[in-house]
């Protein structure tokens, strides 16, 4: 039982220490006033800044559905049609 204990104190001691240094650490305040409800109100020229950001996110997002859309309808064109395939006894030129 004293081998145990002996091996729980520095344990114990390392990681109070480094939750110690969490705590005093610009990250450990920012989580307390996050727990604590007192987080900065943003500025309205901050809340529009993301706003727009938020809308040019909008924005790609739309144009990569429509190239997904694209791309999607091309490839079943290529497997209902067979675009691209040589007949019997066709074969494919330079220009081809």
């Amino acid at each position: 039982m004293e081998g145990v204990v002996a091996l729980f104190i520095p344990i114990i001691s390392i990681a109070g220490f480094f939750a110690w240094m969490i705590a005093i650490s610009p990250i450990g305040k920012a989580y307390a006033e996050r727990l604590r409800g007192q987080t900065r109100p943003a500025d309205e020229a901050e809340r529009q800044e993301l706003l727009q950001a938020v809308e040019a996110l909008r924005h790609e997002l739309a144009d990569l559905a429509e190239r997904v859309d694209f791309t999607e309808r091309l490839l079943a064109q290529a497997r209902e049609g067979g675009a691209g395939k040589l007949g019997p006894g066709e074969r494919r030129t330079a220009s081809t």
